[in-house]
């Protein structure tokens, strides 16, 4: 019978679109790169860079012929595509923009108006999620800074056990939030249907049904990482707002979101770009922002002929992405002696891991230094996630797992192979013997044991010299190790060291060769 990694390698094997797909269609792709953050940037394919080339072609050939007669009909068949898709009652209630911030960027504008002109007061509350993405977050900081709202943060746990868990979370902080602000109104709440970092996808549906119980005015879904992802349905959903980018799981160039608003707000909502359309509705707003290139927004009939072409549509693209990145999620978890940071109906094409404890990722700072690291010397791109200090118990209560400090968010999209995670797996198991071995050196060559013992139980890196890497690999026991540390620095063992030596699991590590320089 198959191990459990095995058993995940022979499933990911089996999911299979087409083997040359990512030669005809991701050619352009940096050769020997393992590419597992497709959710920050998307990759548009081959046939639909070649569509944006074509109409930016006509374009340039005869600019105003291209703007009078063939642009705002091209506009309106993407807004056709997009409604069918994300299942809108009409086109009208569609809308394309360049990205998320901006669809947020125009409803924050409306909330500021409406403190302004005195339809909202001072003390009425804005509610985001504690995950929410930079850029939306820094958008309604700005505007609660400006006219005097207050902000309320509904915190969602991670890791996290089950959808249950997210709502009753988020229950409690809309009833503890509804106390607080007693006579004020939440007129807004933020809240996403696939958190970035950490990467759940959220009951979404039930979370707007809450904030409708709980009095909450309106409601704006940031599902930056939705369409092409997961089934988007506005009228389930039966949000006010709704917004995705479209380049990051549908395939699109960049410069392509949809932002979906409810017939009754169109009226008062503008682009923040003013233009010559300002004032015509804000279909004709986002369509004209002035003179500049439209091709990217003009590929999403392309865009909907390739996922059709290669996937059979984007039920199955979805659940073959899906069911992929969950394989390859166990597999890693297994290899490293971790554990999933969500169940698999928590996650999407992406994918919560976590890293071995040993690494110790103690910030969001050393996170970083970390996924430069593996992109720089391993070539391997994968987004990190810090758990801070004050949720560990908690994240250890979920995953039984102690000190997870750090997560990687591994994707998979349809041009990803087995390879590409076996990368991953080898430079962080690279790394982690690396740590290890560190620690054997700065036991062998500190002139005081009794601080490295210390340094040990921090977590603290010593360099070693490199005169003793040969003196590492020959250990093969950890009484020789101890022994020989004696000898060197010419101290007797106390049992805090001892300790410390064994909770820094030596013993894995003892023949492997360390690498000079």
């Amino acid at each position: 019978m198959p191990s459990a990694d095995e058993a995940a390698l022979e499933k990911f094997e089996q999911l299979k679109i087409s083997s040359d797909v990512k030669e005809r269609e991701f050619s352009h792709h940096a050769t020997g790169v393992a590419r597992l953050n497709h959710g920050s940037f998307g990759s548009c394919p081959a046939s639909v860079q070649n569509a944006e080339a074509e109409w930016r072609d006509k374009w340039s050939k005869q600019p105003d012929s291209f703007m009078v007669h063939r642009m705002e009909d091209a506009i309106l068949e993407s807004r056709r595509a997009i409604a069918k898709v994300i299942n809108s009652p009409t086109v009208n209630e569609v809308l394309l923009v360049d990205n998320v911030t901006t669809a947020a960027a125009m409803v924050a504008q409306d909330l500021m108006w409406g403190f302004l002109e005195g339809r909202y007061q001072q003390g009425d509350a804005v509610l985001l999620l504690n995950f929410a993405y930079v850029s939306i977050k820094t958008c309604f900081q700005r505007l609660a800074a400006q006219v005097g709202a207050r902000l309320i943060y509904a915190k969602i746990p991670f890791p996290i056990s089950s959808p249950s868990h997210a709502l009753e979370s988020f229950r409690h902080c809309l009833t503890q939030a509804r106390e607080e602000i007693q006579e004020r109104v939440i007129r807004i709440a933020v809240i996403d249907h696939i958190t970035s970092s950490p990467s759940i996808l959220l009951p979404v549906k039930d979370m707007v049904s809450l904030c409708r119980s709980h009095g909450v005015e309106q409601v704006f879904v940031d599902g930056a990482h939705a369409i092409g992802n997961v089934d988007v349905d506005v009228q389930q959903i039966d949000a006010d707002y709704y917004t995705s980018d479209c380049h990051k799981w549908f395939f699109s160039p960049s410069q392509v979101a949809f932002f979906h608003c409810k017939s009754k707000h169109l009226d008062s909502l503008h682009h923040p770009l003013v233009s010559t359309t300002h004032g015509q509705g804000l279909a004709a707003e986002c369509a004209s922002v002035g003179s500049r290139d439209y091709s990217a927004q003009l590929t999403v009939p392309a865009v909907a002929e390739f996922i059709q072409r290669e996937t059979g549509g984007l039920e199955g693209l979805r659940r073959f992405n899906h069911e992929s990145a969950v394989a390859m999620g166990k597999f890693l978890a297994k290899e490293w002696g971790t554990a999933c940071g969500s169940p698999a109906e928590m996650a999407t094409s992406m994918v919560m891991v976590g890293l071995p404890p040993v690494l110790n990722v103690r910030s969001f700072d050393e996170g970083l230094q970390l996924n430069a690291r593996l992109r720089k010397e391993f070539q391997v791109e994968v987004p990190l996630h810090h758990v801070p200090e004050e949720d560990q118990d908690a994240a250890d209560e979920v995953t039984k797992i102690p000190a997870i400090t750090a997560y990687a968010r591994i994707s998979h999209q349809i041009y990803n192979n087995r390879e590409d995670y076996l990368q991953l797996r080898d430079a962080i198991q690279y790394i982690v013997r690396e740590r290890d071995k560190l620690h054997i050196h700065a036991y062998l060559c500190g002139r005081d044991a009794e601080l490295v013992g210390l340094s040990l139980m921090e977590g603290r890196q010593t360099e070693a010299t490199d005169e003793k890497n040969e003196t590492v690999s020959t250990l093969f026991s950890l009484e020789t190790l101890l022994v020989t540390a004696a000898a060197i620095v010419g101290f007797q063992i106390t049992p805090l060291i001892q300790s410390q030596v064994k909770a820094s699991c030596l013993r894995k590590v003892l023949t492997i060769p360390v690498r000079n320089g």
